[in-house]
């Protein structure tokens, strides 16, 4: 029998893991965080329920690595698409776009209720990861009001009400495209103008400034 190498078998470790966190995330959309054990997750993912306590310790511990691996990946992209326009009103309209379509598509709990389910110390480590978000988001209005796009403002308060007005939005309606992609264009307006955007009759973003 031929001998199995660390490289093969630490791919072959990796490859579980996603297993056991894609099949967490595909239940926590189909059925919500209440009632999901560990047992549910190893037999969603195909693999004995020791494997996916290799992993992890506990429900908790599962949540969290997953809250953070969705937002990595989240960021990464993020940058990367943010990363190719110039603009500050149209890399708004991007970031909104995107935090709606993923807010919409992973349903994670939202803050209070991770805070309920979540340790502080697994919380604040969630806190902290998330918080690169608003950072993502208040470099942009920062920008944007440094190059004369936006109006001076408190650019903490803005975008603590910019993601609560994402969060309303990807929690409203029907994730149906048609529908879906209406209510992203019409979050998309309501933000830009809400910041003080401005447009020309083509749509272009203006200088107020």
């Amino acid at each position: 029998m031929p001998r199995i190498s660390a490289a093969t078998n630490a791919a072959q470790r990796a490859e579980t893991q996603r297993r056991v966190l894609t099949a967490f995330g595909e239940l926590l959309f189909t059925h919500g965080l209440p009632g999901l054990t560990m047992t549910d997750v190893a037999r969603h993912a195909g693999v004995g329920r020791t494997a996916v306590y290799n992993y992890y310790a506990d429900i908790e511990e599962l949540l969290i690595s997953y809250a953070l691996d969705e937002t990595e990946r989240f960021l990464t992209e993020l940058r990367e698409s943010l990363s190719k326009l110039e603009n500050p009103v149209e890399r708004l309209a991007l970031y909104v776009r995107t935090q709606v379509e993923d807010l919409s598509r992973r349903h994670l709990p939202p803050g209070p209720a991770m805070a309920a389910v979540l340790s502080p110390s697994s919380f604040a480590k969630l806190a902290d990861h998330v918080g690169e978000l608003s950072v993502l988001l208040q470099g942009i209005l920062r920008d944007g009001m440094a190059q004369g796009y936006l109006p001076p403002a408190d650019i903490g308060q803005q975008a603590q009400l910019i993601h609560g007005t994402l969060s309303s939005s990807a929690a409203r309606g029907s994730n149906e495209p048609a529908e879906l992609e209406a209510r992203i264009a019409r979050t998309v307006r309501f933000i830009q103008l809400g910041a003080g955007a401005r447009f020309d009759d083509d749509g272009a973003p203006l200088r107020i400034s």
